[in-house]
């Protein structure tokens, strides 16, 4: 391609500019060669004769076409120079705010001076697992690919970020630590992440200060080591720091400040522990205000001293030692301050003794002030011979003290930074690191000094370093792709390093020249001078002896000579080191200090700087570098404005251009062959589109298209092309689109004249026709006309003539009209005069009668009044008499006594009926001792016929002892029923004087119960309001708990990990068990031990809420929130009840279980006595249970229905039915006596009449028989074997002996009894007590409310009284309603116990029929029951391991696919079903805690299979709706068959499991999310974005290909790519798994819509952050691609489930991409359109929008303002990027099964054997 062609018309160059470095021209005449001046047009339009010469001027650099410009590396430009990334760089800056622009492996960051939020977790997120080329660019795909080739490749890594101060570098590195903490956190609790983050603001405030460039320029270079183990998590870092600019200790420049340490000290002076400080305003201290401006506009200096503390505290940094640093800091400033007062002679100096600077400073830092005040103003000169103590001048004192300030600093820092390596260090070992070096750009001023030279020398080295290593990059790719590598010549910059650090160079030279005595400054520039003057790199200034210039890579320098031996050297007189080491605060670093006599051996600083620059460059050449060069784009710190010249120079110096001219000397521009193919086919011929071999047809184009081979060449993957190459091509494509788009337009221009002339021909031929037409009807026309005029002539003169005979005729009439008028109205006037006169008399005439007779009526009105008031008043007086008399409140209040003699007749009856039992009891007593009796008498007669009568004695004592215990035992009881009434009555008292106090306010309650009812008539309208809040409140609700349960599930599950850690740390010898051999049934819950009868549920309530409607549920929410608060005091109360009922049942429970160990005739029919008593006591019993129920039940319906009552009556009331319900207790107590006594009494009587028939052989007999009665009894049974012959031998038949037994028995149950009703007494007094405490404290309240009654004023009284009526009222309803809850539970109690008994009885029947029938074993029994199979199954204890191991443990689903769905679900709960039948509680706990354990540990193992999670979230659900579904709960009951009814839970109330299911489930829900999201997060971008549904719809855009090699996987060639129908069968996989499992299909329909959310979020974040994406062709690509995906949902039945509401952002941002966008039409449409997407994020799509090719035009700025007016009110987030860890609430809906549970089918693969039908 020869240079005519290139510079041809048209064609666009870029021309040198002196104020924009470069400006764009226009070629306006074919350029020849032998040209003396190119001809151009500028962009205003003037012309330019631009002269071209092979001496003055070459040919002008070519611009790159439109459609390269703004690419993301500047390295896919076509034509790589100077101007092209600079203005490559402009337009991404301010066009588009793109501040990161690639450079090849080079990342260049632009500093906007604004806060963008480009840096949030879920940008953190997208970048993530990216390769670096995939995303636009920015500092976490730097950072991420360091992190990923650490991981990949096991190597370390460096990313070094360099720039001018102010261009950003500290946050780009601060940003880069954030990355590696959020990715790679700590594997354990020691949170390092968080530690190197708080890293930051410490060396920021130490280190870091104000300059005329950057308000936080650091002043020193740091380099931070972040460690990582083998799993790649932080576990440690470690700093290394470079060159503190300690003369900004004591010097700062103009509009400059010091460190920030300094200010904020200051500016936090006032706190209480800095008073011993004594610190004031900055401005008061010379070593902060020599810069003049304190402050810094934005920063908060206090703020910022606290965000330090909480730092150092986090790094472990302890308060005393920070106020040590805090007292260091505080002294130099003191120091700075002292005053040095120069002595008459000028030699000599002292300290001013006014000031108390000097004072401070040394208490600060507990040293002698008589010994520093001496030796700040005299030195000590030490010879061979002797010592000398000289004195200091003023300027060398000042100079001293100065110096001592910046060695207090420096080691103060050094101390910093080795406490925080320290805080950072771990003793686990480090794996690999990556290394973040923060370090001082290239530095030219005016005057630069010594420190200037360092950092230039520092880059010096950076830059040979990078050098090499582009040069290592670019030779490597040559070599992947096998193309002909020639070597490119770069420069080399080691001849300038050999000058400064080489033997004899300026370091060497400026060392040699410090050891020197008498060395200066001047004598060290002259040996410079005369040793490098033949350097290349080194010049003498013609106008200075005292500076030397460097030429650096970037620019020349000319340093000046001054201070460069003093900075060096960093002399510090001994003495004042000496003092500082006796200080109480050790401000020295760790590091010994050599002494002052070995100074000789002690190293430079300059040295010092080239040790540790020689230490870094091993680092990081030991690593692989990535680079990020920060760029300051303007001095002034505006935000997006950009300086060309101040970017050129960093550009420069940085590096970036020497890239740029690596890549420009090979083969910069690189295409795959697919995409050249795509791209480039229009140039083509139709022969080579038949070639099949794509790489072959690429080859014969080129080599066609571009005769020199040396332009490009071809790799194994890429065609590499040298620069320009690729825009030629360009302009070969877009000369054969024009020519292509020429002969359309002519075809169509022809086509569109030839329509034209058609269309004017049959236009003139249908006008001639019109006119032809429209002369001869205007000719006929005519005639009408001529023929209508004559007719109107003649009309016309007659109606002339009528007219004037008419006019006149009118004028006469009107004449006579007006005069006979005239007449008559005189004639009325005359009569009018004479009525007004009359009327004026007679009013008159009246006005002054009426007015005597209203005086006369006002005077006889007055004297009325005064009567009426004096008789208003004494009849006021009686009144208010009247009314302070009892009188008036009983008419007042003749409903209320009358409730209260109810009540009052209420309590008389419970006191007879209490009588009556008193009376029944002492009828029972008399019984009792009429039995005793008689049985004492049968035991004299049983005396008299035995011969020796000591052991009968004996008895009758132990009888006798009985007795008496049995007397004061009644004794007692009387004693406690007499204090329990007397109680009562004061109880009874107290009540009827609350009752009185009540009376008072009982018009008031009236009044506010009708201004309520007002209230909630008003109320009305806001009932719709009230149900969206209320949803909407629901909502948020589920959300924070299953964000709870989540966040619960994500801490056991890193609570385990730690497990696993510690105990993976300790060695344990021998063989250690692996999770196969371990046993997963432990009960290691973390729920607590749960008790059967709690109540809680929360997907219960949630149900009752949603059945019951939202707007009941408003009314009473706050009723329900109190109610649970009230749930655990009844399930108290229950538990106690429950407690006595096992009381009473024991004996009766033992007696039924106990083996009978002979089947003796006589206990036989002693049993069948006993029970056949028992049931008819029972029966009776439950005849009156029914009836005081129903009673009850009236008596509550009563009562909530009046509202009427107060307080006080309810608790009389329920202080008559505790009296009641103790009474029936002392009943069923005595009744229990009398059955037992009766009992003994038909045993007795039948012993006695069988007393011939026993012999001595009997007796043996009777005590085998005989069984301990009770506990003790056992602890006897061995005496009572050992004594059976003594009691033979007093007592040959026996009787004796069984009489004794009874009386024992019968004695010992009474005192049980007595006890337990001892106990109920005490209870029941308690209770009575705290009433009695509660109703003082309501009195007291109510005469301390009655006191502010008489103190308020009238109206807030009124009110004070409506506010306090109110509360009075809603307590109420909340006491009824809960009364009325708590009669509900009892009901349901007295029920379920109920149906025990007759279960029991039932039971007893059988019992009683199976011991008549031996023979019948239990295998019978279970054969006979199987025929009425209750969907019940046993199991024993014991197997419960086995029965969890072979469900869920063991359990694969595909072993019961071809079974009823969630079968183990089933299994599970019917065993759970026996274990309620059977009332065993230790049973249901543990099978329940164990199967939630096991399902836990399932889960765990199989955390990544999604067949696994599924298959169990359908069976916990299924077990969770069964425990609903057979609660016996009626709200869970209404879609039940009869059968399934019966199958209900008869004993236990399981809500609390329940509520552990739903938390089990929710957790199972959000593991089924994760995992499904983490197999479609590979396919979204590439089925969504990057696959081609519709083909050859996506246009290839040109670019370089510059991603780094080993951002892509080398043997794969990079991630497999995903098309859209793959991950259409990925969602369809997912939806038919689910299906299989029997999964509810709401569940299934909310993960389904959770996936489409994720499918949202990570196309749109991908789209905001990726440009090549944001076109036209990918959004209509895009559109259709969810099209598809609402197809497949329409075509599952799933459109219902809210899926396709969360792909709108996404759909909204495909239509922005198609839209037009250029008028203000376009920009309310766009505003209109796009409501789910926030304004920045349509900023972000149209700023990033690309056209793929020239014919498209970019989003103009102009429209992009436009939006962003239009949008500016819209109230929405600032979040640029969706939160794609975001999990919508799940809701599990309450589904019954139809399956009734005895049909269930157990398959005998599951070898459940051991498990039976019930």
């Amino acid at each position: 391609m020869s240079v005519t062609e290139l510079y041809s018309r048209y064609t666009r160059v870029w021309i040198p500019d002196p104020e924009e470095v470069w400006k764009s021209a226009e070629i306006i005449k074919d350029y020849k060669e032998g040209d003396k001046v190119l001809h151009l047009k500028l962009e205003d339009e003037s012309t330019l004769e631009y002269s071209i010469g092979p001496k003055d001027n070459a040919l002008p650099f070519l611009r790159n076409p439109d459609i390269l410009v703004g690419e993301n590396d500047l390295t896919a430009l076509s034509y790589l120079h100077e101007p092209a990334v600079l203005h490559n760089l402009k337009v991404r800056f301010l066009e588009s705010n793109h501040i990161y622009t690639y450079c090849g492996i080079v990342l260049v960051a632009i500093n906007p001076y604004e806060q963008l939020q480009i840096y949030g977790e879920e940008v953190i997120n997208a970048y993530t697992g990216q390769n670096m080329g995939d995303m636009d660019p920015h500092i976490f795909a730097v950072a991420e690919e360091a992190y990923k080739q650490m991981a990949r490749d096991e190597k370390n890594q460096s990313i070094i970020v360099s720039g001018e101060s102010g261009a950003g570098k500290t946050v780009s590195a601060k940003y880069a630590m954030r990355f590696f903490a959020t990715v790679g956190g700590s594997a354990n609790d020691t949170n390092v992440e968080e530690k190197v983050l708080a890293s930051s603001p410490i060396m920021e405030a130490i280190g870091n200060a104000k300059t005329t460039r950057n308000d936080n320029s650091s002043r020193f270079g740091k380099y931070i080591q972040i460690g990582f183990d083998r799993r790649y998590h932080i576990i440690g870092a470690n700093m290394r720091t470079y060159l503190l600019e300690k003369s900004r200790v004591v010097f700062q420049a103009e509009e400059e400040r010091n460190y920030h340490i300094f200010y904020q000290l200051c500016a936090s002076s006032s706190l209480p522990e800095f008073k011993d400080l004594t610190l004031t305003s900055a401005e008061d201290f010379t070593y902060t205000s020599l810069g003049e401006n304190i402050f810094i506009e934005g920063v908060n200096d206090a703020e910022d001293l606290v965000k330090t503390r909480e730092a150092l505290t986090m790094l472990g940094v302890k308060e005393i030692h920070q106020m040590s640093i805090f007292k260091v800091i505080a002294s130099i400033l003191h120091l700075g301050n002292v005053g040095i007062v120069s002595e008459r002679d000028g030699e000599s100096c002292h300290i001013n003794r006014d000031g108390t600077h000097l004072h401070h400073f040394c208490r600060l830092l507990g040293i002698e002030q008589e010994q520093m005040e001496h030796w700040l103003c005299r030195r000590k000169l030490v010879t061979t011979a002797e010592t000398y103590v000289k004195n200091m001048s003023h300027a060398q004192a000042v100079n001293a003290r100065d110096a001592l300030a910046k060695h207090i600093y420096a080691h103060l820092f050094d101390w910093i930074v080795e406490h925080i390596n320290k805080a950072l260090h771990t003793s686990t070992k480090q794996h690999s690191f990556i290394g973040v070096l923060d370090i001082y750009g290239f530095e030219t001023f005016e005057i630069n000094s010594f420190e200037q030279f360092c950092i230039n020398y520092a880059n010096e080295k950076l830059q040979q370093q990078f050098n090499s290593h582009v040069f290592k990059l670019e030779q490597e790719e040559y070599m992947k792709e096998q193309i002909p590598w020639t070597l490119i010549d770069f420069y080399d910059n080691q001849p300038c390093i050999d000058l400064i650090e080489a033997k004899l160079g300026i370091l060497d030279l400026l060392d040699e020249e410090c050891k020197v005595p008498k060395g200066t400054d001047q004598n060290w520039a002259q040996k410079l001078y005369s040793q490098h003057s033949n350097s290349g790199h080194f010049e003498k200034p013609r106008m200075s002896n005292r500076s030397f210039i460097v030429v650096h890579f970037a620019d020349k320098v000319e340093y000046q000579c001054d201070g460069f031996l003093e900075k060096n050297r960093d002399t510090v007189y001994e003495e004042q080191i000496n003092i500082l080491k006796a200080s109480q605060i050790n401000v020295r670093a760790a590091k010994p200090v050599p002494k002052g006599h070995n100074r000789e051996h002690r190293k430079t600083v300059g040295t010092q700087f080239r040790n540790s620059l020689h230490l870094l460059m091993e680092t990081l050449n030991a690593t692989t570098p990535h680079y990020v060069r920060c760029i300051k784009p303007n001095d002034f710190k505006e935000s997006f404005v950009f300086d060309s010249r101040r970017a050129v120079q960093q550009l420069r110096a940085c590096g970036v251009l020497e890239t740029i001219r690596i890549s420009a000397a090979g083969y910069p521009s690189r295409w795959t062959y697919p995409d050249f193919f795509s791209r480039y086919r229009v140039l083509m011929t139709k022969k080579d589109m038949t070639i099949g071999d794509k790489k072959q047809v690429c080859k014969n184009l080129l080599e066609t298209l571009i005769k020199d081979p040396d332009k490009f060449q071809f790799g194994k993957t890429k065609i590499f092309f040298r620069a320009g190459q690729v825009a030629y091509l360009e302009k070969l494509r877009a000369d054969k689109f024009r020519f292509a788009c020429i002969n359309i337009q002519k075809t169509v221009r022809g086509w569109l004249q030839r329509i034209r002339y058609r269309k004017i021909r049959k236009s003139a031929i249908t006008l001639q026709r019109y006119g032809r037409g429209y002369l001869a009807r205007r000719f006929a026309e005519m005639l009408r006309l001529t023929r209508a005029a004559l007719i109107c002539q003649k009309q016309y003169r007659m109606v002339r003539v009528r007219r004037e005979y008419l006019r006149t005729r009118r004028a006469v009439i009107t004449i006579q009209a007006f005069a006979r008028g005239m007449f008559i109205r005189r004639l009325y006037q005359e009569f009018l005069l004479h009525h007004k006169a009359m009327i004026i008399q007679k009013t008159v005439r009246g006005w002054l009668v009426r007015k005597k007779y209203l005086r006369a009526r006002y005077a006889a009105i007055v004297i009325q009044c005064f009567y009426r008031r004096v008789r208003a008043k004494r009849q006021l007086k009686q009144l208010k008499i009247a009314a302070r008399s009892a009188e008036h409140f009983k008419n007042l209040n003749v409903g209320m006594e009358n409730k209260i003699v109810q009540l009052q007749k209420k309590m008389d009856n419970q006191s007879k009926e209490y009588k009556t039992q008193n009376e029944q009891l002492v009828v029972t007593n008399t019984t009792l001792g009429s039995e005793v009796t008689k049985l004492q008498k049968e035991v004299e007669t049983l005396r008299s016929r035995q011969t020796a009568g000591t052991q009968v004695t004996s008895l009758q004592e132990e009888l006798e002892k009985l007795r008496a215990e049995l007397q004061e035992a009644h004794a007692q009881r009387k004693q406690i029923e007499e204090e329990f009434s007397s109680e009562k009555q004061g109880l009874e008292q107290r009540v009827e004087e609350l009752e009185k106090e009540n009376k008072l306010l009982k018009k008031e309650k009236e009044e506010m119960n009708r201004r309520i009812q007002t209230s909630s008539q008003g109320q009305a309208g806001d009932v719709s309001q009230k149900e969206i809040r209320l949803q909407v409140e629901l909502d948020e609700e589920r959300q924070r708990y299953q964000n709870l349960v989540k966040e619960y599930s994500r801490l056991e599950q890193r609570y385990e990990n730690l497990q696993e850690d510690m105990s993976s740390m300790k060695f344990h010898p021998g063989h250690r068990r692996n999770p196969s051999n371990q046993s997963s049934l432990g009960s290691d819950s973390n729920y607590p031990s749960i008790s059967m009868s709690e109540v809680g549920d929360t997907d219960d309530t949630i149900q009752q809420v949603e059945e019951m409607g939202i707007e009941k549920a408003a009314m009473d929410l706050s009723v329900f929130m109190k109610l649970q608060k009230r749930v655990r005091e009844l399930e108290q109360e229950r538990k106690r009840l429950q407690t006595n009922l096992e009381k009473v049942e024991e004996l009766s429970t033992r007696k039924g279980n106990e083996p009978m160990i002979s089947t003796s005739e006589d206990d036989i029919n002693a049993d069948l006595a006993y029970n056949s008593l028992k049931r008819q006591e029972l029966e009776t019993e439950n005849k009156k249970l029914k009836n005081d129920l129903n009673e009850l039940r009236k008596a509550v319906a009563d009562r909530a229905s009046d509202n009427n009552s107060s307080n006080e009556l309810q608790e009389g009331y329920n202080l008559l039915l505790n009296q009641l319900k103790a009474a029936n207790e002392e009943l069923d107590v005595r009744k229990e006596e009398v059955l037992m006594l009766k009992t003994q009494i038909v045993n007795s009587t039948r012993q006695s009449e069988n007393i011939n028939h026993i012999d001595s052989n009997d007796v043996s007999e009777w005590t085998n028989i005989k069984k301990p009665l009770d506990s003790e009894d056992t602890g006897d049974a061995p005496d009572l074997k050992n004594k059976a012959q003594d009691w033979g031998y007093l007592n040959e038949d026996g009787e004796l002996g069984l009489a004794y037994q009874g009386l024992k028995q019968v004695a010992r149950l009474l005192e049980a009894q007595l006890q337990t009703q001892s106990r109920q007494h005490k209870d029941e007094l308690e209770a009575l007590h705290t009433q009695i405490e509660l109703l003082k404290d309501s009195l007291e309240k109510k005469q301390e409310m009655l006191d502010h009654f008489s103190t308020l004023s009238p109206d807030a009284l009124v009110e004070f009284s409506v506010q306090q009526e109110i509360t009075r009222l809603t307590n109420e309803n909340l006491d009824l309603k809960e009364l009325v809850e708590k009669l509900e539970k009892n009901e349901k109690k007295l029920k379920k116990q109920l149906r025990i008994y007759m279960k029991k009885v039932q039971e007893l029947e059988v019992s009683q029929a199976t011991k008549s029938r031996p023979e019948l074993t239990r295998q019978v029994t279970v054969q006979r029951k199987e025929k009425d199979f209750e969907g019940m199954l046993e199991y024993y204890k014991e197997d419960e391991v086995l029965l969890v191991k072979t469900l869920i443990t063991e359990m694969k689903p595909n072993a019961v696919s071809a079974t009823v769905p969630c079968l183990p679900a089933y299994i599970l709960f019917m065993c759970i079903r026996h274990a309620d039948y059977i009332n065993d509680d230790q049973k249901v706990h543990s099978l329940l805690t164990t199967t939630i354990n096991a399902i836990k540990k399932v889960l765990k193992r199989n955390n990544d299979d999604f067949e696994m999670t599924s298959f169990w979230l359908a069976n916990a659900s299924r077990l969770l709706h069964c425990l609903k579904q057979y609660s016996g709960d009626e709200a869970f009951m209404t879609q039940n068959t009869v059968k399934q009814n019966e199958h209900c839970l008869k004993n236990f109330d399981l809500a609390e499991y329940r509520q552990v299911l739903s938390d089990l489930s929710i957790q199972v829900y959000q593991q089924l999310v994760r995992v499904a999201e983490g197999i479609m997060q590979p396919m979204i971008v590439s089925a969504m974005l990057e696959s081609e549904s519709i083909p050859s719809l996506a246009g290839v855009k040109p670019m370089g290909y510059r991603n780094r090699s080993s951002s892509l996987d080398c043997e794969s060639g990079g991630p497999a790519g995903y098309t859209l129908q793959a991950l259409i069968r990925q969602l369809g996989q997912f939806y038919t798994v689910m299906a299989d499992h029997g999964l509810d299909p709401e569940i299934s329909q909310q993960v389904v819509r959770q996936l489409f959310y994720s499918i949202n979020a990570v196309t749109l974040n991908n789209l905001l952050l990726r440009k090549d994406v944001c076109s036209w062709s990918t959004g209509v690509q895009l559109r259709y691609n969810i099209s598809q995906l609402e197809e497949w949902l329409r075509g599952k039945n799933l459109h219902q489930s809210g899926a396709v509401a969360t792909m709108e952002p996404v759909i909204q941002a495909a239509q922005l991409l198609q839209v037009k966008k250029k008028t203000s039409q376009d920009a309310e449409a766009i505003c209109s359109l796009c409501t789910a997407l926030s304004l920045q994020q349509i900023v972000k799509i149209l700023n990033l929008y690309t056209p793929l090719n020239e014919f498209e035009e970019r989003v103009a700025v102009s429209f992009i303002r436009d939006i962003q007016n239009r949008l500016q009110d819209r109230i929405e987030n600032n979040q640029l990027l969706v939160d794609t860890k975001y999990t919508f609430p799940v809701l599990f809906p309450y589904t019954p099964s139809a399956l009734s549970l005895e049909t269930v089918h157990i398959p005998a693969s599951l070898s459940l054997h051991f498990l039976t039908r019930v």
